[in-house]
């Protein structure tokens, strides 16, 4: 059975914290100050974690995952950009 990488964008400061504390995970600090230092700008957090989701998926996918799941907690207007944006880059390879 494969194991999917799962893939869930940042789309808010507090959001994400909550959701690190609850099941542990952490946030590489450089993407942790660059998304405090726009927290008041809720589309600027959501241009960052979605940059930084689709250049995490590029990899993935580089390194040939068998695929790819997105958590979207009922927010799937992001995942859709992430997705065509991927579909756009493979286009041009």
């Amino acid at each position: 059975m494969p194991i999917l990488a799962g893939m869930m964008p940042i789309l808010s400061v507090k959001q994400i914290k909550r959701f690190t504390q609850m099941c542990g995970a952490t946030i590489p600090k450089e993407l942790l100050k660059r998304i405090e230092a726009v927290e008041d700008d809720a589309e600027a957090v959501r241009q960052i974690g979605m940059y930084h989701a689709t250049e995490q998926c590029r990899g993935l996918l580089h390194e040939n995952v068998a695929g790819i799941h997105f958590y979207t907690l009922n927010r799937s207007t992001a995942t859709r950009a992430i997705y065509q944006l991927l579909q756009a880059k493979i286009r041009t390879v």
